[in-house]
């Protein structure tokens, strides 16, 4: 049967006594390699300043003793910034919380989010201040209680920037006691709320603990051996020195206020003694050239920007030989994709994983696997116990469809707005996914479809579709069907020159469509084929790291079959 239990006694030691900023900046655990004073932890990819540990908890210290603020809920609205890790830090050295926003949220969105956490002060960018500004008033925040990063001058006279307040606490006495834990208490103080990406209704509010990163940072280490003597230096994954990027790319690329971003591509990497370039205003070309001037060797990938990447007409005009490891995660990316972004980065390794903003990281392919083009996921991570059920809660067979239920030290506290929904995902200590997937005795994950009783992975089909020249980007679904179980449906974004032809002449539509039916019909088997048809759409629906919201797609699917 599809479950699978692990022992907490295979981890190492993971502290529950220390808050985020404790871990990263002031403890050393045995899974963490030690990195050279000469390492910057940062690099402002605008400026080129780089940002150490000293002045990192200098900077921290700081900006807590300006803050001088117990407990308080503290919401950041921006995209990365050098001080961003800063602010937070701050506030957890104080004793607070944060709650992350979207930078390109309309005003009524902020309104929402600011409304669901009620935060005390509202930390801003230059960028996207005036939203701000808007949402604060809307929801009866003083504008006093606003913040603005700076941005080489570009803040609005007479605002509170949180360079002032920097230096107001570096040049007066402490004000300030640093909140201690007791031992157990990182499991049960707050320290993020996130919100979900809304994929069922509106989003949900959700808890989580110091604890969930620093365990997210120690369970990943030990999977793939960060700090083990054993393996040569040449084959670890992660090493001091190594540099990634972290930036804005079009809705921002694993921003830090996504889980994505804050537990494995902030904390972790920090934790693995690398260096984290951290970009504002960031596009495909940007991105291109950040690679070549800052030799990045990491880069964390979601597949619509990898698919970007795939059909850049210029992108083998920089030079990308820098980088050895690219991590996709958020959906699933196809073998095809897999097959055409290699060439691009020669010598990189490829591998894909799975989380949730309730569980953090799940999954990772483990390190003696290079470049996995299988379609998996990767395998469960230490410490994690999952099982794969039926409908009717039965436990499903290894590689069976079912729901993936997890258990996990990384598991948030919940749902701080929702009770209903609270009961139904968490239970017993366990967490229902939502997600359909089939496991593996070995523990690796796949996202899978049944057509006529065979396997069929929506990303092999995307990575099909996107190889044809009319499309720009895609997301497969299943609907249901009487005969077959499920058949493959694909939503299109069709590239700028087609839709244009398809707005001018309705026939073109039917043309395009059938193109691409064949084109799929002559690179895969029989029940791969897209028997639901193809329904063109202006986007895909995804959340901000790109995560394609492919339950969105499939209720307007299903519904829209209801009717005929």
């Amino acid at each position: 049967m599809a479950e699978i239990v692990s022992s907490a006694e295979d981890l190492p030691l993971i502290p529950d006594n220390l808050t985020v900023p404790q871990f990263i900046l002031d403890y050393h655990h045995p899974c963490r390699p030690l990195r050279r004073h000469d390492i910057p932890w940062f690099i402002d990819g605008q400026t080129g300043n780089k940002v150490g540990l000293e002045e990192l908890r200098a900077r921290t210290y700081g900006l807590a003793n300006g803050l001088k603020i117990k407990y308080a809920i503290i919401l950041i609205h921006s995209p990365n910034h050098i001080d961003y890790p800063v602010a937070m830090w701050a506030v957890h050295r104080l004793g607070g919380i944060i709650s992350g926003a979207n930078a390109s949220f309309t005003t009524d969105e902020l309104v929402y989010h600011v409304n669901m956490v009620k935060p005390t002060i509202l930390i801003s960018h230059p960028d996207c201040v005036h939203i701000a500004y808007l949402a604060a008033r809307a929801a009866g925040i003083d504008a006093s209680r606003i913040l603005v990063f700076d941005d080489r001058g570009s803040c609005t006279p007479g605002v509170t920037t949180v360079q002032s307040l920097i230096t107001l606490g570096l040049a007066s006495p402490p004000g300030f006691i640093e909140r201690r834990l007791i031992p157990g208490g990182g499991k049960t103080k707050v320290a993020f709320v996130n919100l979900s990406s809304g994929t069922t209704g509106k989003p949900k509010a959700i808890a989580i603990s110091h604890y969930t990163p620093i365990a997210t940072s120690v369970q990943v280490a030990f999977h793939l051996r960060v700090n083990d003597d054993k393996v040569p230096w040449e084959e670890r994954r992660f090493r001091p020195g190594d540099v990634a990027s972290a930036g804005r790319f079009l809705c921002d690329l694993l921003p830090i206020y996504h889980i994505f971003g804050l537990a494995y591509n902030l904390h972790f990497m920090l934790f693995c003694g690398m260096t984290l370039v951290l970009i504002n205003k960031f596009n495909l070309v940007n991105l291109l050239r950040t690679i070549e001037k800052f030799r990045i060797t990491h880069l964390p990938l979601v597949p619509p920007q990898i698919v970007l990447i795939c059909k850049y007409p210029k992108v083998r005009e920089y030079d990308l030989s820098s980088v050895r490891f690219i991590k996709t995660g958020a959906a699933p990316l196809a073998s095809e994709t897999m097959n055409q972004v290699a060439p691009l980065f020669p010598g990189a390794h490829i591998e894909q994983g799975y989380g949730t903003t309730e569980a953090s990281t799940i999954a990772l392919c483990p390190l003696e696997t290079k470049t996995d083009l299988s379609g998996s996921s990767g395998v469960l991570l230490p410490g994690i116990s999952a099982r794969v059920e039926r409908p009717d809660g039965s436990l499903a067979d290894w590689g069976e469809l079912g729901e993936l239920v997890i258990k996990s030290p990384a598991l948030a506290l919940g749902y701080t707005n929702d009770s209903e929904a609270h009961k139904e995902t968490f239970s017993d200590g366990w967490y229902r996914t939502g997600d359909e997937v089939r496991l593996l005795k070995t523990g690796h994950l796949f996202e899978i479809l049944k057509v006529k009783g065979f396997q069929v992975s929506p990303a092999e089909l995307e990575g099909c579709i996107l190889e044809h020249p009319d499309t720009m980007d895609t997301c497969v679904v299943g609907v249901p069907d009487e005969y077959s179980g499920e058949l493959p449906m694909a939503f299109v974004v069709l590239n700028p020159q087609t839709a244009v032809r398809v707005r001018e002449d309705p026939r073109v539509a039917a043309e395009v469509k059938q193109s691409i039916i064949q084109y799929v019909a002559s690179k895969k088997a029989a029940h791969k084929r897209l028997a639901g048809g193809i329904e063109f759409i202006d986007a895909i629906p995804k959340a901000p790291t790109g995560k394609l919201l492919r339950r969105v797609l499939r209720d307007r699917a299903r519904k829209e079959r209801a009717k005929l």
